[in-house]
């Protein structure tokens, strides 16, 4: 008797191997595709096609954005650092993933779980542990299975396909692609060989030959750390973010390319577009920056490199992460305002702030006035530079023996 599995599938070349892979196994694969705003309608029914098309027991789509809003954005701006200083966590939303096909397995009253992660990178890490933080599962990760007998692994997985009728689109031959709300990934061909990308590594961002003329000027409203509406238009986090992707890509914002320390050890090297997170944190930053002590500005980057190394290392349910969410939810109180962004292409700049809770000084202000004397900024500068003064004044002589 066949026994039932539930897959998260994304009907790229990894996922859709791993449907007749499992099925040669003795499993009914039902497949979960987790919608988390990265693909459009006209993909969206590729996606449900193609399960359909590999003959999956079931299949069902979930909406996922509201929740890699309230989950991942929310926090992750509040944070406002990136993993090694570039990359946004973009694949975040493999959390929610997770989540969408661990529902789908109590529906269907299964406890086995598989994915197309590889046996190389970070997002086999990601899917298991969270699997194992929500109770007792059989994981199956067929490309992992795979690799212990081959080594060209995407050929390997093409043939497969192909040899059952199933064909594979161009792209994917080529590249790993991963789409969702925070932004585009792009793996494999020339990337993988350490050489400059070609003209199809490109997703959303426009190249620098099509971006429009005029500058693009936005308004961002934050609430307690939260942008809440866009050019004066309340919307949901997740419409919000969609937006910002859409007028940002236009002129390239947002998109890098990243080499980093994975959490197995390996170096991982990704072209990578975020365009509306991009425009999101550089907004947060501008507004944070003005309203926050200068204790706040300079403790809280300790607190968020070690959030963002959490979520990248797959430690998304532990409880010190929610012990420093608790932190930076706290540290946002009073960033409340609006925010100017404005690009002219490649960047994007926040050129003007508008808050009530700016810490101006009434009687002064940087390096124009001051409502305090000479005598006052002469002593606090003997007083704040005391130590070093002071060494120079002891060891000037034994400088000169």
């Amino acid at each position: 008797m066949k026994k039932d599995i539930v897959l998260a599938f994304s009907g790229g070349l990894d996922t859709s191997f791993c449907v007749p892979y499992l099925q040669d196994r003795g499993w009914n694969v039902h497949t979960v595709f987790a919608d988390t705003g990265g693909v459009d309608a006209e993909e969206r029914a590729f996606i449900e096609q193609r399960a359909a098309e590999l003959g999956v027991s079931s299949h069902v789509t979930v909406d996922g954005g509201p929740a890699i809003w309230d989950g991942f954005v929310k926090p992750f701006v509040w944070a406002g650092e990136a993993y090694q200083g570039q990359y946004p966590l973009l694949v975040s939303d493999r959390y929610l993933i997770v989540d969408a096909a661990l529902a789908r397995a109590h529906d269907l009253g299964t406890r086995a779980i598989a994915h197309g992660c590889t046996g190389m990178g970070n997002d086999q890490v990601r899917f298991d542990l969270a699997v194992k933080a929500s109770g007792d599962y059989q994981i199956v990760a067929p490309i992992r299975e795979i690799q212990k007998e081959h080594t060209q692994t995407r050929a390997y997985e093409q043939a497969y396909l192909e040899k059952r009728g199933f064909g594979v689109r161009a792209k994917q031959k080529a590249y790993t692609i991963n789409e969702n709300l925070l932004g585009l990934t792009m793996s494999g061909g020339e990337i993988d060989r350490w050489e400059a990308p070609g003209e199809e590594a490109r997703g959303w961002c426009a190249p620098r030959e099509r971006w429009p003329a005029e500058p693009l000027w936005v308004t961002l409203r934050f609430v307690q750390g939260e942008a809440v509406a866009l050019d004066g238009k309340e919307m949901s986090g997740a419409q919000l973010l969609a937006q910002l992707n859409t007028m940002f890509a236009q002129y390239g914002v947002g998109r890098g390319m990243y080499t980093g320390d994975t959490t197995i050890g390996l170096k991982g090297r990704i072209v990578f577009e975020a365009p509306g997170l991009a425009a999101l944190l550089a907004a947060h930053r501008a507004l944070e920056e003005a309203v926050l002590s200068k204790q706040q500005n300079r403790f809280k980057p300790d607190i968020a490199r070690k959030w963002v190394e959490l979520v990248y290392e797959g430690f998304y349910h532990d409880p010190l992460k929610t012990d420093l969410e608790a932190f930076l939810a706290s540290s946002q109180q009073m960033v409340n305002g609006e925010v100017v962004l404005e690009t002219r292409g490649g960047r994007v700049d926040a050129v003007a702030v508008r808050s009530p809770h700016i810490l101006n000084a009434k009687g002064a202000t940087y390096a124009q006035s001051a409502d305090w004397g000479v005598e006052e900024a002469e002593g606090f500068i003997k007083l704040f530079g005391m130590s070093s003064t002071l060494w120079a004044e002891v060891n000037k002589s034994a400088g000169n023996d």
